[in-house]
């Protein structure tokens, strides 16, 4: 897809920069600005996905996250996107995540995010093992020091806090 240019690309850095000050209304209205042949491109289904989450509209951040899978799959955040937003559907779950997340392993075994979400999956479900072998799997691509960090304040692996602590 081409690259978006001004205006839109003004719009886009607008819409950032009300997310990041946390004003989602002023975010939507120039994210409203951006043309309507880009309201569908990746980049500003990206943004479309953040508002989404800022306010916690999974469904709404599901539909953006299949649609940015059929138009970029090889963009490992829509994959981490989607599982995100299965776990927090009404219907959605843990499994659902994981299941989502899991063939993107594979599509992208050097993307540290999938293998640390899985982890977090595994642990959530219960399987302990399965959480190690996947924490251990994102150290090696970006470290152990940065995996124990993100680990140890993440909730989702509270049960491994402890040993994690140790190592």
């Amino acid at each position: 897809m081409p690259p978006l240019e001004p205006p839109d690309t003004h719009f886009f850095a607008a819409t950032v920069g009300w997310i990041e000050l946390g004003n989602l209304a002023e975010a939507k209205a120039e994210l409203g600005r951006i043309s309507s042949e880009h309201q569908a491109h990746p980049d500003v289904l990206e943004l479309k996905w953040m508002l989404c989450a800022e306010e916690k509209d999974w469904a709404g951040g599901l539909e953006v996250a299949r649609s940015l899978i059929r138009l970029e799959p090889e963009r490992p955040s829509a994959w981490l996107h989607q599982a995100y937003a299965l776990r927090r559907v009404p219907d959605g779950s843990v499994r659902k995540a994981w299941d989502a997340l899991l063939p993107a392993f594979e599509k992208f075994p050097r993307e540290f995010l999938i293998a640390y979400n899985l982890a977090c999956y595994a642990c959530q479900m219960s399987d302990l093992h399965a959480a190690r072998l996947w924490l251990q799997r994102a150290e090696t691509i970006c470290g152990p020091q940065k995996i124990k960090s993100m680990a140890l304040a993440d909730s989702d692996l509270e049960a491994l806090w402890k040993e994690l602590g140790e190592a």
